[in-house]
């Protein structure tokens, strides 16, 4: 009876299982700790990086004054075609892109606006607009229906009060429906000479980092900024700090590991430091790609310029009786 118990008892194959199962259990636990310490090492990688990003001392208001005119001359040589990037031929009609700009992009602008200009060139003809023909055109861009009554309500203004012509003085533009500071400022920089800061989010976002201003509000950004750079640099300022803020400082993952001015920004290391994974976020021609004007400067590098010097070629081509 014992020895067939004995027998029985030694037949039974549990130690192997329970071997299996240590070992498993084993190389669960190794593969845990080496998730932890890539994940440790990873942070610590991040958190160097990020200690190598040296405190500036505190700023002067003089040094602070040099150190953004400095930027300016940066940001110039950057971007010597800096310019506004929405298509327009005459100050109504930069006037009429900039209002459907408000929350969208300036491309998407630029492939609404041929339609609508097209239906309706003037401001007597924007002012007649059936309401629910032009809102179809505009849809595109977005809070349509609003734009829509803006359109219409700045036509019949310019119409009425302004003999059919948009006025080149500030305090004019912003008594029309849908215009404010940061639009009045666009059209009067770039349709009339006229120098202005324009505020837009990217501007604003700068402005903060590059510790020009601390200020929220539009016109107060506008006004402590206009105290830093002379008159004359208003209009191309904006335009170079907007490209930037577009192409390299965005608003959640910056370039910095990317960004030619980085030395200058109090704000560097905010975003991504490595070189090479920051300059996979360029955008634009930044990164290769054409920018949002369809119909750009001659001068404006990308591939939006040479499609528009290829048809302006074919053109000349067609003009002159020529093979192409």
């Amino acid at each position: 009876m014992a020895e067939s118990k004995a027998r029985k008892t030694a037949t039974k194959p549990a130690a192997e299982p329970a071997a299996k199962t240590a070992a498993k259990k084993t190389a669960a636990r190794k593969t845990a700790a080496e998730k932890t310490a890539a994940k440790k090492t990873a942070a610590e990688k991040t958190a160097a990086r990020k200690t190598a990003v040296k405190p500036r001392k505190p700023e002067s208001h003089l040094a602070m004054v040099r150190r953004a005119r400095r930027i300016n001359r940066e940001l110039a040589e950057l971007y010597p075609y800096a310019h506004p990037e929405l298509d327009f031929e005459n100050p109504f009609q930069l006037l009429v892109a900039t209002v459907l700009s408000a929350q969208t992009t300036d491309l998407r602008v630029n492939q609404t606006t041929p339609a609508l200009f097209a239906k309706y060139p003037t401001p007597e003809d924007m002012a007649a607009a059936n309401p629910e023909e032009l809102e179809e055109i505009i849809r595109p861009t977005g809070f349509f229906r609003n734009k829509a009554k803006s359109l219409i309500g700045l036509s019949t203004a310019l119409r009425d009060e302004f003999g059919g012509e948009v006025p080149g003085r500030l305090a004019d533009l912003v008594t029309l429906p849908g215009v404010g500071r940061k639009t009045a400022n666009v059209v009067l920089g770039n349709a009339f000479g006229v120098p202005g800061i324009t505020v837009d989010t990217h501007f604003g976002r700068l402005a903060r980092r590059f510790g020009w201003t601390t200020e929220d509000d539009p016109v107060k950004v506008e006004l402590a900024v206009a105290e830093i750079f002379p008159k004359s640099e208003w209009t191309m300022l904006s335009h170079r700090v907007v490209f930037h803020g577009r192409r390299i400082c965005h608003s959640q993952k910056p370039a910095c590991g990317a960004c030619p001015i980085a030395p200058l920004c109090p704000a560097y290391g905010e975003g991504e430091l490595d070189p090479e994974k920051a300059r996979k976020l360029l955008k634009y021609e930044m990164g290769g790609q054409p920018g949002q004007r369809l119909r750009p400067p001659s001068d404006f590098p990308g591939e939006a310029a040479a499609r528009a010097d290829a048809v302006a070629h074919q053109g000349r081509v067609a003009d002159q009786g020529v093979e192409a």
